[in-house]
């Protein structure tokens, strides 16, 4: 079993990107519009002018053209800053604690398995309870006496009895002692938010030593 300490700084970077989307030639514009008007008006027939009321309903035509691609427009720019606000305000976040909505963790033989516990408290002596789906006790790790904070530990699969146990999923709790002598609980999947980080699109928020999606965060307090 191993205890670490995760690192609290995470540096963000962003490459500037350029524009180079050419202009759709498959349809019409408003502008397209107006240019043919102009052209059937210049060259039509002096003798036989075209129709006063049909050159209304062309203008009609155009100016309600023009106005769905300006309301369009400002509905797609509308559209943009809701996105750009919603993503900046989960910078809010923080500083706050995000649960991820489970503490289960999967064992395969062989291979150790490394999980992270946030401790919000200093902690005087604790122990990590590893535990079947039946809820009984397999394995406890020492945590040690140390600060607050996200610590790494690492299981191989041995249970209390230094037995070897089965494949499989269990569930990672603490239990622990704080500076003041108070009785603390926490689990694994609940972790402060760090950073947040903007990446195609998609808010990831860093809990832990790992970014996860803020759609993965079940709840923020």
């Amino acid at each position: 079993m191993a205890i670490n300490s995760i690192g609290q700084n995470a540096a963000l970077y962003a490459e500037p990107t350029i524009n180079n989307a050419a202009k759709d030639k498959s349809a019409l514009g408003k502008d397209d519009f107006m240019t043919l008007l102009l052209v059937q008006l210049q060259h039509q027939d002096p003798t036989e002018p075209m129709d006063s009321d049909k050159i209304l309903t062309q203008t009609s035509q155009l100016a309600g053209l023009e106005a769905t691609a300006n309301t369009n427009k400002a509905l797609e720019d509308l559209a943009k800053s809701l996105g750009t606000a919603n993503q900046f305000s989960t910078i809010a976040a923080i500083g706050k604690t995000a649960d991820l909505g489970s503490n289960a963790i999967i064992y395969d033989e062989g291979a150790a398995s490394s999980f992270e516990v946030y401790f919000p408290e200093s902690i005087e002596q604790g122990t990590v309870q590893i535990l079947n789906a039946e809820g009984g006790v397999v394995k406890n790790l020492d945590v040690g006496t140390n600060p607050s904070g996200v610590y790494q530990f690492d299981w191989n699969g041995s249970d209390n009895s230094g037995n070897q146990a089965e494949a499989g999923l269990y569930y990672v709790t603490a239990s622990y002692t704080d500076q003041n002598g108070k009785a603390q609980q926490t689990r694994l999947g609940a972790y402060p938010i760090e950073s947040v980080k903007f990446d195609g699109g998609q808010t990831l928020v860093k809990v832990g030593s790992n970014y996860v999606p803020l759609s993965s965060v079940k709840e923020v307090y």
